[in-house]
């Protein structure tokens, strides 16, 4: 770092930018961050809403839009809340003004719609920010060569703030969003859940993955290939809430600054009810046989998650049993349904109620017995595990669906992470 005052990014979402009332409320806050001697650059979504309905109008302008085109009308929600924003900090006083994606510019590639940040020019942006201005960044945004405007995908704004962080050597990168931090699981299932002061990149990246839907995976994954310390704070808070430096949201780290003293066995559990289980039986039990199965799937773009394949029959076949994303369970049935005479099955069956259990933590990695655990719990419950996946920091199950609820608190008890203060 060099000795200028200390930057910082401010992200806020789109329920945080609709309407002018709350677009005033973020440049309150905003504004204590400048007066408590901080450079502040603050990256917007449009407002709630909003890119959903431009998205509509190029649906039924042609099913056969251009992607350039449509990067032009989707990108305009964040220019109108960038400046609405630049006018709301003004209005109280805070030099202030829009940088568009193009402007500083923000170079991307060429993939419309999907875009990847390349590279952000930031000496404009320098200049801007000693002068005491508040920069304000359209999120999403970015121009690829051609200089013709791109969109980053859907979540673009937080991975727009994190490379922004980047660029800047920001030393901290705040996204305000509707929740007040990371959990050790999902509030509305567990009420004495807690909230994490700190997660590694890791651990986040596997909760991002598996279900937990406070940060996306891209943006967690950029700050830790760029170590961008990232806090993740409500935006719905009292005026008289502490400054962003101070605020009691959730930081997320490198695993050496967390350090040994805070790291818990086990960081948080997640659910995700978005899985679809198939089973196919009898296959050959030959070399090349599973091949046959997950090749055409990964030629249609399918991710195949857990994969458990059965003790081989003594006719000299086997069952193979994995799970898929809910929303490609159609065109699984039909990729599969083509490649029967390569695969050889006999019956392909499945099922859409069933749910992955994951528990996380950096802990695992030095600990025995974490998945012991897991399965003792959900056995004393009656829980059938169906499949089992693990990583260095995480084991994931898939049980039916109706379990899920129980299945969560239940683990939350048995790894201790029930809040000791709670009702």
């Amino acid at each position: 770092m060099s000795d200028h005052s200390p930057r910082i990014v401010m992200k806020f979402g789109g329920t945080s930018m609709a309407g002018i009332e709350r677009i005033r409320t973020v440049a309150a806050r905003i504004k204590r961050e400048v007066e408590a001697g901080n450079q502040v650059a603050v990256v917007v979504s449009a407002m709630a809403g909003e890119t959903d309905r431009l998205v509509n109008f190029c649906r039924e302008a042609s099913s056969l839009y251009d992607p350039h085109e449509y990067d032009v009308v989707v990108s305009s929600g964040e220019q109108v809340t960038s400046g609405l924003l630049a006018i709301a900090l003004q209005a109280i006083g805070v030099p202030a003004r829009s940088w568009l994606g193009w402007q500083l510019p923000i170079r991307t590639s060429d993939g419309h719609a999907s875009a990847r940040i390349g590279e952000i020019e930031t000496s404009r942006l320098n200049e801007s920010l000693a002068r005491g201005e508040v920069a304000v960044i359209p999120g999403f945004q970015g121009v690829a060569a051609g200089e013709r405007v791109t969109t980053l995908g859907r979540g673009g704004s937080d991975t727009s703030a994190v490379a922004m962080a980047a660029a800047m050597g920001a030393d901290r990168c705040d996204i305000y969003t509707d929740v007040d931090g990371v959990y050790t699981t999902d509030p509305r299932i567990v009420p004495r859940a807690r909230k994490l002061k700190r997660v590694t990149y890791e651990e986040m990246l596997e909760l991002a993955s598996v279900g937990a839907k406070v940060l996306q995976t891209r943006s967690v994954g950029l700050a830790m290939k760029e170590n961008v310390r990232v806090q993740v704070l409500s935006s719905f808070v009292d005026d008289d809430a502490p400054l962003g430096s101070a605020e009691p949201g959730t930081l997320i780290v490198s695993e050496e600054e967390l350090g040994t003293m805070e790291r818990q066995l086990i960081t948080g559990i997640a659910h995700d009810k978005n899985e679809a289980k198939i089973t196919l039986t009898a296959v050959p039990d030959r070399p090349g046989s599973v091949a046959s199965i997950f090749s055409p799937l990964a030629d249609a773009n399918i991710n195949v998650d857990m994969i458990v394949q059965n003790v081989a029959h003594s006719t000299g076949s086997t069952d193979v049993t994995f799970t898929v994303p809910s929303a490609d369970l159609a065109k699984s049935l039909d990729v599969l349904g083509k490649a029967q005479g390569d695969i050889g099955y006999v019956q392909l069956v499945h099922d859409t109620r069933v749910a992955k259990i994951s528990v996380v933590g950096v802990g695992m990695r030095s600990h025995a017995g974490v998945a012991s655990t897991m399965f003792k719990t959900l056995g004393e419950r009656g829980i059938n595990i169906q499949a089992i996946t693990t990583s260095e920091i995480k084991v994931s199950v898939l049980i039916e669906e109706d379990y899920t609820e129980l299945a969560v608190r239940v683990l939350h008890t048995a790894y201790g992470l029930d809040a000791e203060d709670a009702a």
